[in-house]
């Protein structure tokens, strides 16, 4: 069994060595362990510290892409390569590497397809109270439109097995780890969460720049997963509300008319009427947007075929050699 640990990388050259120190180089039940980087259009010399240090593989952008493409690059890249366990990893060594082994157990178990780290976010030194309580708040939120019972969600310490990995599809530009999630729970893939370790702070999250934006891309990743693997229910949530509304102006108007004063309320039907008639049609495309999702889970099975014939055909090509 292989187990390839990949790293995003963006000018992390002052703390790639350091993370890469730490990472395991034996774990009983893995038969060989290598490791690859994604140089995501880094600027200093991140790639000359992989190459010294004597990481397998570098996947190289030429201009920064984010955290989501280099992330599908990298997984990518470790199934072309054999890997039968991938394991993600920050470069600024913000998880125990040791922890590892506890990621990638129930995997080699088969117990589950893929596994997060739950880090202890309320003893987190470096983590001030209201990011706190919005790394609790998005995770339950993605609790609910996965119907995981995944803790954190936002964490990038994660496992993926070799086919848990080939069903994956990020459509987002800025994380994969909220939407991987929800997918995962709409799709029944097998989950689970095992707490991990952290280590202190060596640098300030790049991920985002302000607490609110980190809130408002995350909140807008969630409703997009969710409007893609449930687009009937989002949409029915979506009509009730000037349904409702406006079947309530409805009835109002008929007590009005029940009572002889129903002329001076003509106004209140127009607008009863006009707001059942959008309620109608948001449903009518929660409808149409079900059936082609329906197409697109037939797509993720031609795909999911499509990449393993794919990377089974390569592997096979380079145990020839």
């Amino acid at each position: 069994m292989k187990l390839i640990i990949q790293i995003p990388c963006y000018n992390e050259s002052e703390t790639l060595e350091i993370a890469l120190n730490d990472l395991p180089k034996h774990i009983d039940g893995i038969d060989e362990i290598e490791y690859l980087i994604i140089n995501d259009g880094s600027k200093d010399n991140t790639v000359e510290v992989a190459r010294n240090w004597g990481v397998h593989y570098i996947v190289n952008f030429r201009r920064n892409k984010g955290l989501a493409k280099g992330f599908m690059a990298g997984i990518d890249a470790c199934l072309r390569n054999g890997a039968d366990i991938i394991v993600n990893t920050d470069a600024d060594n913000q998880y125990v590497a040791d922890d590892i082994e506890k990621l990638v157990r129930p995997i080699i178990e088969g117990k589950t397809d893929i596994v997060i780290g739950e880090r202890p976010i309320d003893e987190t030194a470096h983590f001030s109270p209201l990011k706190k309580k919005l790394q609790h708040f998005g995770s339950w939120v993605v609790r609910k439109a996965s119907k995981s019972d995944i803790p954190d969600a936002p964490s990038g310490f994660r496992a993926y097995s070799r086919d848990a990995a080939m069903r994956l599809n990020v459509t987002n530009e800025y994380t994969y780890t909220l939407e991987t999630i929800v997918q995962a729970g709409r799709n029944k893939i097998a989950q689970t969460s095992v707490p991990i370790r952290t280590n202190g702070e060596l640098r300030p999250s790049r991920l985002f720049n302000s607490m609110m934006g980190y809130v408002k891309k995350s909140m807008l990743t969630i409703l997009k997963a969710f409007m893609t693997y449930k687009p009937l229910r989002f949409f029915t949530i979506l009509a009730l509300i000037p349904f409702l509304i406006g079947l309530a102006l409805g009835i109002r108007f008929i007590v009005f008319i029940c009572l002889g004063d129903g002329s001076g309320h003509v106004q209140s039907l127009i607008f009863a009427s006009m707001l059942m008639m959008m309620g109608f049609i948001t449903y009518m495309i929660g409808l149409v947007s079900d059936l082609i999702s329906v197409n697109r889970k037939i797509l993720e099975d031609v795909q999911y075929h499509v990449r393993k014939l794919d990377y089974d055909r390569n592997n096979d090509k380079k145990s020839d050699k």
